[in-house]
């Protein structure tokens, strides 16, 4: 996968292509010296450079055949520092300028909607960019983690609601649990947020 190679290299999708051949041979510099160690470090620098070399090559390659969306990479970049400064309106004019939208456009959008607390959206441009791309790693273990904080906060809101109930048999009284939540937002959404809110922090706003 394209994104681990990057993790190999130990940098990010937004590297120039300086900054990636710079971390190629520093690192093969470093494991051409540890090969020749004797035991388990030796073989783990033989192993090391086999998948540094196999990761170099695949990002270059991949560079290679979409050289023509260079101008694409440098706003990606753009957007990803505007985002990263919660400039929201700079970044939704750098992705409002693309002329195609891919996987990654629709990712980045998904950000820009979560910091404008329009969860609906932010979740259906994060769909999007998985189904654009349903084998990047980066799109599946956000939305994946996404459903799984989601059906947490049900679980945890749902044993609160019982537990009012409870309280309201004996006497005590109950709140309404029907109420919009935080600006008229239902409980549900609210829930979407405090997921969407740890993983577009972890996985796109890092934004590495």
């Amino acid at each position: 996968m394209l994104n681990d190679s990057y993790k190999i290299l130990g940098v990010d999708e937004y590297a120039t292509d300086r900054e990636i051949s710079e971390a190629y041979f520093a690192l093969r510099k470093k494991y051409l010296e540890e090969r020749f160690a004797e035991g388990e470090k030796g073989n783990e620098a033989a192993k090391m450079l086999t998948k540094i070399d196999s990761a170099y090559d695949e990002i270059t390659r991949y560079r290679r055949e979409r050289s023509g969306d260079s101008q694409s990479y440098s706003l990606y970049k753009e957007v990803d520092t505007a985002l990263k400064s919660n400039d929201l309106q700079k970044a939704q004019s750098l992705l409002d300028s693309f002329d195609e939208r891919t996987a990654e456009w629709h990712y980045l959008q998904s950000v820009v909607f979560y910091k404008k607390d329009w969860v609906n959206e932010c979740k259906k441009q994060l769909e999007i960019a998985m189904n654009l791309e349903p084998e990047n790693t980066k799109y599946k273990q956000t939305y994946e983690r996404l459903n799984n904080k989601i059906n947490a906060q049900k679980a945890s809101y749902s044993q609160g609601q019982s537990a009012q109930g409870s309280k309201s048999a004996q006497g005590h009284p109950q709140g309404n649990f029907d109420e919009p939540q935080m600006g008229g937002d239902s409980c549900g959404e609210f829930c979407c947020r405090l997921a969407i809110c740890n993983i577009c922090l972890n996985c796109c706003c890092n934004c590495r």
